[in-house]
């Protein structure tokens, strides 16, 4: 088999493999076996995931998190998150490992599985090796077809209070990142791609005090990294907007 782990994680079309439901979560396993192996006897390893708003990502993500728990991991989701955040939540809370379901500007039938350490950087090339050789051996006794008809796991309540709180958090810290930063008096037309900042980034920018007007804000499953035509043909056309940028 070759390489599965790029530059930049894992990447694929969903619902093939390696980005099937079965391997994602014969990864996730994996994943959380090699942590707990790291981690002081006795306490379960932690991990953070989030994802962008391929619609994809949810599946997968769960995925994911249901072979982490069979081994024993704590896994707990941060919801549509950049990766950064992700990163971030990694190094801050700490926890053993950060998880991201993207495939950053790949189009949106593909998605991707990138892992942090819990220094908030890229997983050891030594460590990636390891899951793949898991991945290896595990495929060739896996039943997909029958992993691929369960339903998704439903998100309870408490679940969405985690992600909500996880997201402050990283809202918070890009807040005071940015305490010296005005931008008090601009108005700013903010394409955000239907991307994993649609909702994170009118938010602090209006908290930094601009005049936001979204743009490609919704999170419908199908991420738009080339549209800014709109955008510029509202900075020409609105007199509304002396100063976007």
């Amino acid at each position: 088999m070759s390489r599965l782990f790029g530059t930049d994680g894992m990447r694929g079309e969903a619902g093939r493999f390696p980005l099937d439901k079965a391997t994602v979560r014969l990864i996730g396993n994996s994943v959380a076996r090699h942590l707990a192996a790291r981690t002081q006897r006795g306490r379960a390893p932690r991990i953070i995931t989030g994802r962008d708003t391929r619609e994809s990502g949810f599946w997968i993500e769960h995925a994911f998190m249901a072979g982490a728990r069979a081994a024993g991991a704590e896994c707990q989701s941060a919801g549509v998150i950049t990766t950064p955040g992700v990163a971030f939540l990694a190094r801050s809370l700490p926890a053993d490992a950060g998880v991201v379901i993207s495939a950053s500007h790949n189009p949106y039938q593909d998605n991707g599985i990138k892992i942090f350490a819990p220094s908030g950087r890229k997983l050891d090339d030594a460590t990636e090796r390891l899951i793949e050789a898991d991945i290896t051996a595990g495929s060739k006794t896996l039943d997909r077809t029958a992993q691929q008809e369960q339903e998704a796991t439903p998100v309870e309540e408490k679940d969405r209070e985690e992600s909500d709180a996880l997201r402050q958090r990283y809202m918070d810290y890009l807040t005071e990142e940015a305490a010296n930063l005005s931008l008090a008096g601009l108005s700013i037309v903010m394409d955000c791609a239907n991307g994993a900042a649609s909702q994170l980034a009118p938010a602090l920018f209006e908290k930094l005090g601009a005049r936001v007007v979204n743009d490609f804000d919704s999170v419908i499953g199908q991420v738009d990294v080339i549209n800014m035509l709109r955008v510029q043909f509202e900075r020409i056309q609105s007199s509304q907007f002396p100063s976007v940028r």
